[in-house]
């Protein structure tokens, strides 16, 4: 099974992925070790990335998520269009989606710095969230590990 953690940046999805997948003792992947360099200094310069830019990177981790039995990927997902062309061709995937308040995500943000996505950004990417009609919801307002306990369940 492909596991698809999913939502905004500072919902917890590196952090929550990576407890899941250690738990079920499947590979965890981070969607941005394998954004191209061009998307990664857009989004550093506080640019958000459009379709065109986001297609060749979700392309090239669907051939990534071709080759697992079972992974964990931790990665925005934002629109319906981009989990399609994620998943596209894999039989067995799940889609967890990682939901909080906008106040609650940007109170995260203020307190920590990734490596290349500014908090400025959490705007566009709140503007761009499509939430996943059959998905595993889950409030990030809990505890992290009441989290992963909930999705692991779900499973």
């Amino acid at each position: 099974m492909i596991l698809v953690v999913m939502g905004v940046s500072g919902v917890g999805k590196t952090t929550i992925g990576r407890l899941v997948a250690e738990t079920l003792g499947w590979r965890f992947i981070d969607a941005d070790d394998h954004h191209p360099p061009a998307n990664v200094a857009k989004m550093a310069a506080g640019v958000a990335l459009q379709d065109a830019d986001r297609w060749p990177w979700l392309d090239a981790l669907n051939q990534l998520l071709r080759k697992e039995e079972s992974a964990v990927l931790a990665c925005s997902a934002l629109k319906e269009s981009y989990r399609a062309r994620l998943l596209a061709g894999i039989r067995d995937a799940r889609v967890v989606f990682l939901d909080g308040s906008k106040a609650l995500i940007a109170s995260r943000l203020a307190q920590r710095k990734h490596r290349y996505m500014p908090a400025t950004l959490l705007d566009s990417q709140f503007a761009a969230l499509e939430p996943p009609v059959d998905a595993i919801r889950v409030d990030v307002a809990q505890p992290v590990e009441t989290s992963v306990a909930a999705i692991v369940g779900s499973l």
